[in-house]
């Protein structure tokens, strides 16, 4: 009788995605890769790809179903798009020496990869508190002490910072309180603010600028007394 061999279960190798994924994971975590060298793996990722990479390079899970009660003009979650992000940290530009907050900031993309490329504190502003968590949590993994998130309604909260991020979080009259909010910031020092797939039309006090993407605009502020940033 013949001696049958025990079938052994192929071993998966890593695979070359998966591996480079791992690697600026690790890079990310010990505070390795930030800046213009990340900047550059992202746009070495085909584009169509690239939104899926940060993702996954992340940690990012599918995001929870919206809140059944999302306030009068609150817009369900939706993220932005790693090459407008990408553009507002160039074009701002982004400094190590700014404050900057994104409204209505979701699981925390925006947040996390404006901090990554350019050193500066960070906040995301979120009314969906199962968001916050996750948000939180991935910091928390990351190793990132200069991000954070608050879980409050930004028409109803103090804001502060020097550079304001909105992917269409808003409309209607909590746009409009929103916009009052931040011009109370813009009294007391120059801001920025980054629109994604809209437009400020018709705010005083903001002035448009150029921008290399048709998606995203940006406006500084000018009020009268304060100077420009």
């Amino acid at each position: 009788m013949g001696v049958r061999c025990r079938q052994q279960t192929p071993v998966r190798s890593e695979s070359i995605h998966d591996k480079r994924l791992r690697m600026a994971r690790a890079d990310i975590e010990s505070g390795a890769l930030r800046g213009a060298a990340l900047s550059e793996l992202l746009l070495s990722i085909p584009s169509l790809e690239r939104d899926v990479w940060l993702d996954e390079l992340l940690g990012f899970d599918e995001p929870p179903p919206d809140i059944a009660n999302l306030p009068r003009g609150a817009v369900p979650y939706l993220p932005s798009g790693v090459d407008e992000i990408l553009a507002m940290v160039s074009e701002v530009p982004l400094r190590r020496d700014d404050a900057f907050v994104d409204l209505g900031s979701g699981l925390g993309r925006v947040v996390i990869l404006a901090h990554l490329l350019s050193g500066a504190r960070a906040q995301g502003v979120e009314l969906q508190e199962p968001l916050v968590h996750l948000a939180r949590a991935r910091c928390a993994e990351l190793a990132l002490p200069l991000v954070s998130f608050v879980h409050a309604n930004a028409a109803d909260t103090e804001l502060d910072g020097s550079v304001f991020f909105l992917y269409s979080p808003f409309n209607g009259e909590m746009l409009s309180a929103v916009l009052r909010r931040l011009e109370d910031v813009a009294r007391r020092r120059p801001i920025v603010v980054c629109a994604v797939d809209f437009e400020l039309h018709g705010v005083t006090w903001l002035r448009a600028r150029k921008t290399s993407k048709v998606s995203l605009a940006l406006y500084d502020s000018c009020v009268p007394g304060v100077p420009l940033r």
